[in-house]
């Protein structure tokens, strides 16, 4: 077993988390490119792992109905719409009744980008590490669950998460998130988003086979003129790591409501300790001296010795 990494590159979190004989990592590659935003996958996780419905309540700017991830929610799928700006430097969509032109009297303008949000399963995961009881823990799939009856509602986990993902159910205060199915892939079976997936835009299996797969279908975009294809959480030296669940995205990720550079939260936490030690020694040195000078001027002035002022 290798020491804890806080930060950089980890190559066997499985094994650095104290399992022995781990199974290759797994992990989601979602290709955004092929999904329709059926829900398929939403309604899969809701299923088989029993989340009670979140108020499918629609957000009056598209057609989703349950705006993002969530203690509730562990898989949400995007619907954004997106038009070139207009001569005047705005974006403007068009009528649901207006004949689909743009600008320049041409169709096809409005494009929609659909994309399955999920928890990205960090390489370094800050909300585990930063959570008091042990209910987050790492499985020897490399993937982090939380244990719900362990959790005690205190919610540190929730600032913790450099993609805003994990939350705390309003109902009872404990923290939930997607566990990639940890029940069914210890029986062998693939995630039930991925199962129910009907373009294979959720792709699960170990990640190292997942990132391959993924280099070879954006260069397939690419030759095909799609040059804005880019990936977001494969790569292993990345501010946390690495995702166990990556993404093919077809504009910037902050288009998707991704952060663009995301740094694990605890990455910091050595060289703070180190500063608030050498703080806490500079304070007792200057207690220590602030007691230490009048006992020495005392002891002077009784032996007889001159200099002191």
């Amino acid at each position: 077993m290798t020491d804890h990494l806080l930060s950089g590159v980890e190559p066997d979190p499985a094994g650095d988390a104290g399992h022995l004989d781990v199974p290759p990592r797994s992990g989601f590659f979602t290709d955004t490119s092929v999904c329709i935003g059926c829900k398929a996958c939403e309604v899969a996780c809701k299923e088989w792992n029993a989340i009670p419905e979140d108020g499918l309540s629609l957000t009056g700017m598209s057609y989703d109905n349950t705006q993002g991830l969530g203690a509730s929610t562990w898989r949400h799928v995007a619907f954004i719409e997106q038009s070139p700006p207009s001569a005047e430097g705005r974006t403007e969509l068009p009528l649901a009744d207006a004949p689909e032109t743009g600008s320049d009297g041409q169709g096809g303008d409005l494009r929609w980008l659909m994309a399955s949000d999920v928890c990205k399963h960090c390489t370094h995961a800050a909300c585990l590490d930063v959570c008091p009881t042990g209910s987050l823990f790492r499985t020897e799939f490399g993937t982090v669950v939380v244990q719900e009856d362990i959790c005690n509602g205190c919610g540190y986990c929730v600032p913790a998460c450099p993609y805003g993902v994990i939350e705390q159910r309003p109902s009872d205060g404990r923290a939930f998130k997607c566990t990639m199915c940890y029940d069914r892939l210890g029986a062998g079976q693939e995630p039930a988003c991925a199962k129910a997936c009907p373009t294979e835009s959720i792709q699960f299996g170990p990640l190292d086979e997942l990132r391959e797969r993924a280099a070879l279908r954006v260069d397939q975009l690419h030759a095909a003129g799609v040059t804005d294809a880019r990936l977001y959480g494969h790569e292993p030296t990345d501010g946390v790591g690495g995702d166990g669940a990556f993404f093919l995205l077809l504009d910037e990720p902050e288009v998707y409501g991704l952060p663009p550079d995301p740094v694990v939260t605890t990455r910091d936490l050595p060289a703070m300790w180190k500063h608030a030690g050498g703080a806490a020694l500079s304070l007792l040195g200057g207690a220590a001296l602030s007691f230490a000078v009048p006992a020495l001027k005392h002891l002077a002035r009784n032996t007889g010795r001159k200099g002191w002022r």
